[in-house]
């Protein structure tokens, strides 16, 4: 199977396909992406994006929402240049103090970890008001095949580690309730892809969630 999503990979890498593929996938991704996640964070809020990557998504989320200052933090630097501020960390201790931001992002990270509470505790650790998550639900038939699929297409080419630790929804409530964060916001409607596209990589595969941090 793995020999199946390198060559998807390579021809990804190829001329027009690279063209469609980042006309009709990423930029979309990217755009609604940056609706979904921009609507669910507090006002003149400071937040920091873990896992960021080049931090496109919150640069966008910025030039939109002048309220909120943003920053970020990821496991290694990117080749090409951020466009936020990013610090390198390694993994599991976030370089802050306690309540240093308003909100923290997880825009496809947690399935990259495995064992993502760990991170989400220091995300607690560091927030006084929410955690805002873009992540994957795998109940549906053959989910699991379809995000892997997507990962690796995505991501194996830039080094980023493929963990495919895809939950179910179930699994993430769990999560959730055990963490004592209150589902303030979901949506599971996003729309990432054009047409018939959104139907096999879209829909329930896919949510944005707010999650409250008690007092």
């Amino acid at each position: 199977m793995s020999s199946l999503f390198k060559k998807a990979a390579d021809a990804i890498d190829a001329g027009f396909i690279k063209r469609i593929y980042e006309g009709c996938y990423f930029d979309r991704r990217t755009r609604v992406l940056t609706r979904c996640v921009a609507e669910m964070i507090p006002k003149n809020a400071r937040v920091l994006d873990i896992g960021c990557g080049n931090g496109q998504i919150s640069s966008m989320i910025a030039e939109g929402r002048s309220d909120i200052h943003i920053k970020g933090i990821d496991i290694m630097k990117r080749k090409e240049e951020c466009f936020i501020p990013v610090e390198v960390f390694d993994g599991e201790h976030i370089p802050y103090n306690d309540n240093s931001f308003d909100a923290a992002l997880f825009v496809d990270v947690l399935h990259h970890i495995p064992d993502p509470m760990i991170i989400l505790r220091e995300a607690m650790r560091v927030v006084r008001n929410c955690i805002i998550i873009k992540d994957h639900n795998a109940d549906r038939f053959l989910g699991n095949a379809t995000l892997k699929f997507m990962d690796w297409v995505g991501n194996a080419r830039y080094g980023v580690v493929l963990e495919y630790n895809y939950l179910k929804k179930p699994q993430w409530e769990t999560a959730f309730s055990e963490l004592g964060l209150t589902v303030g916001a979901y949506n599971s409607s996003l729309h990432l892809y054009p047409g018939p596209l959104d139907w096999v990589f879209g829909g329930s595969l896919q949510f944005v969630s707010r999650l409250d941090v008690k007092d």
